[in-house]
């Protein structure tokens, strides 16, 4: 497809993508219908630069095509990918010649029997663009931003900001730089990209959440976090951008990167080369955003804390990070203590995903006394992972039915079941708890512990804690990586082969 002279006219720019994080260590699937489509007039309202009064509404023509995003969970159904592939190339071809193209995609997108769906994605679209149209991509710090994917672009960069909350900003930096080029006539700018092999389970370098009770980022992944913007300040250089990579994906690609972009190819190098050997570095610093210890030594420690109530993350089966929901495992650790087995003390644990056991509990009633199995929601022995890793069997859970909420707008119909001292929402749906509204209708007040499918407890979650733990639990997004037993990851790399020798960190010019 032929791009006419940005001069001759204003400059047209197409803007859409796919975008979903994948755990390839879960039984789930994500399907066609768990993605929201967006399209037309709805997809530029979805970008606020682009609108007609936004920062970058009057100097180009924005072409809203489609975008879709799904909840974090399992890889992506082939048939589904598929489709929304297709319709994205049938609509930057109906578009006409463009300019350029905004790619909003998440950079950790698995796809069942593709390596690199985000590169095959990026080669589709670039084939119907042709070479001269400039494709900018934003992406999360967790994507996986290979050789090829940053072959086929222009323009990338990532959040500098906790993810969620940074989006919103590397969206219209990655659009700012692109309109910037097109209005200035430039062409393709250099891409000096290098791997990290480094795959980190957390990003606590990020800053904390809004209303967040953490004080700022440690040093010293701070300053690591920070040097992009001011690489970029550099004359020369026109984005810098880290990426820590997506751990819980069993792909070569799957390791830290970086990548500087300039028009000075000879600083890009030298600014690339040097922020990749500072993460390296730094590798063994990067802590965990929390204090983090095994599931009982969170429980005993909670328990024994006067701190009420005492928030436990059970991260290795969060839903926001692409775990199913649906492993019992912190049940049986709760039900495991005396304390709470016989009622003295009280915990709330919302959001297993159980939709047989709901069932059941809806078909009995409230106050109705119900012995249901719990996990393995998605396949025998829970999703473990798709390799060898399944850590046990579905828990057989007996208690009261003590209230039920049919209609939950994510987590379908809800059941509160409860035995001793220890009260369980069981979803119909996999539904990641982030505020109370999430919790079943229970004040978690009324509560000793409050047991949350987390890896980063969100900020509503943080401010009613008195205190906050967070438990290295097994699951599809396992925080201890040995455990989930990778299989295809280049090695060596950190930390699964913690004495790997420096590596060559010479970055490739693009």
């Amino acid at each position: 497809m032929s791009t006419p002279s940005p001069a001759a006219r204003r400059p047209r720019v197409g803007v859409g993508g796919v975008s979903v994080r994948s755990s390839t260590f879960t039984l789930h699937r994500t399907g066609y219908d768990d993605f929201r489509v967006t399209r037309g007039a709805a997809l530029r309202a979805r970008y606020p630069w682009a609108r007609p009064e936004g920062a970058l509404g009057g100097p180009v023509e924005w072409v809203p095509l489609l975008h879709a995003e799904a909840p974090p969970g399992g890889p992506v159904e082939p048939e589904a990918y598929r489709r929304l592939k297709a319709e994205l190339l049938d609509r930057v071809r109906q578009a006409g010649p463009l300019d350029g193209l905004v790619l909003d995609i998440h950079g950790a997108m698995s796809v069942v029997g593709l390596d690199d769906a985000e590169a095959d994605l990026t080669d589709a679209v670039r084939e119907v663009l042709g070479p001269r149209a400039l494709i900018s991509a934003a992406m999360d710090p967790y994507g996986n931003v290979s050789r090829r994917l940053a072959g086929r672009l222009d323009l990338v960069t990532a959040h500098r900001l906790a993810p969620r909350q940074g989006a919103g900003a590397t969206l219209e930096r990655a659009a700012r730089k692109l309109v910037e080029r097109l209005l200035a006539g430039k062409g393709r700018p250099h891409l000096a990209w290098v791997q990290v092999p480094v795959l980190l389970p957390s990003l606590p370098v990020l800053p904390p959440l809004p209303g967040e009770p953490a004080g700022p980022r440690p040093e010293p992944a701070r300053s690591l976090y920070e040097r992009p913007a001011s690489i970029e300040e550099l004359d020369g250089i026109v984005d810098a951008a880290v990426w820590a990579g997506f751990p819980w994906a069993d792909e070569p690609r799957c390791k830290a990167a970086v990548v500087v972009t300039g028009d000075d190819p000879v600083l890009a190098v030298e600014e690339a080369r040097s922020l990749a050997k500072e993460y390296w570095d730094l590798r063994r610093d990067l802590v965990s955003p929390g204090p983090a210890e095994d599931a009982d030594a969170c429980v005993e420690a909670a328990l024994a804390s006067p701190a009420r109530p005492f928030l436990i993350g059970d991260s290795g089966d969060d839903p926001a990070a692409g775990g199913a929901g649906d492993l019992p495992y912190m049940l049986g650790r709760l039900l495991a203590q005396e304390a709470l087995a016989t009622g003295r003390a009280t915990a709330l644990l919302p959001g297993i995903t159980a939709p047989a056991a709901v069932a059941r509990c809806f078909a009995a009633g409230v106050g109705a006394t119900v012995r249901v199995p719990v996990g393995g929601a998605y396949g025998e022995g829970g999703s473990g992972s798709g390799t060898e890793y399944a850590p046990f069997e579905p828990y057989e859970f007996t208690g009261e039915v003590v209230a039920l909420h049919p209609g939950d707008a994510v987590g379908g119909d809800l059941a509160v079941v409860r035995r001793g001292g220890v009260t369980a929402v069981l979803a119909g749906r996999r539904k990641p708890v982030r505020t109370r509204a999430d919790l079943g209708g229970l004040d978690p007040r009324g509560y000793d512990l409050l047991v949350v499918k987390t890896g980063r407890p969100e900020p509503e979650l943080r401010e009613l804690a008195a205190d906050w733990r967070l438990a290295r639990t097994p699951g599809a997004v396992d925080q201890d990586l040995p455990r989930l037993g990778h299989r295809r990851l280049e090695r060596p790399l950190f930390p699964l082969d913690p004495d790997m020798p420096a590596p060559d960190l010479a970055p490739e010019l693009l």
